[in-house]
């Protein structure tokens, strides 16, 4: 469960934004996301269903004036779920499956808002 990732070139990587709701915390809806991500990960984890692997983070407050244009910009409390996957067609199938659903709409119960964006891999490296 907490083992690293290895993400092949020419995945695609979508980003997950879960704002909770006033008063929820991350704790709170802990249990619902990992029943999603399990389903995600022992449903469709294979070649049919092109799931490669996925990471969740907690915001935390943290702007890097380093690399932000703008660091005094700031953004609501968040989760962020990033999966990995042979393609976009594969994601969008396997979202749109009711076993996904079930478990996406019960976290859904815990947010304000989500949306989730695509992104095709350009460079990937490791140090030499």
């Amino acid at each position: 469960m907490f083992e690293p990732i290895t993400i092949p070139f020419g995945a695609v990587m979508l980003f997950n934004v879960v704002k909770l709701k006033d008063g929820v915390t991350p704790e709170d809806v802990e249990l619902a996301l990992g029943e999603m991500c399990n389903v995600v990960k022992n449903t469709y984890g294979d070649d049919s269903g092109g799931f490669i692997g996925g990471q969740v983070y907690e915001y935390t407050g943290f702007v890097s004036k380093q690399g932000s244009f703008d660091s005094t910009k700031m953004t609501e409390d968040h989760l962020v779920i990033m999966t990995y996957w042979k393609s976009f067609e594969q994601h969008e199938k396997s979202h749109a499956d009711h076993i996904f659903k079930e478990k996406f709409d019960r976290v859904s119960e815990y947010c304000s808002e989500t949306y989730e964006l695509g992104y095709k891999m350009l460079w990937q490296g490791i140090p030499e």
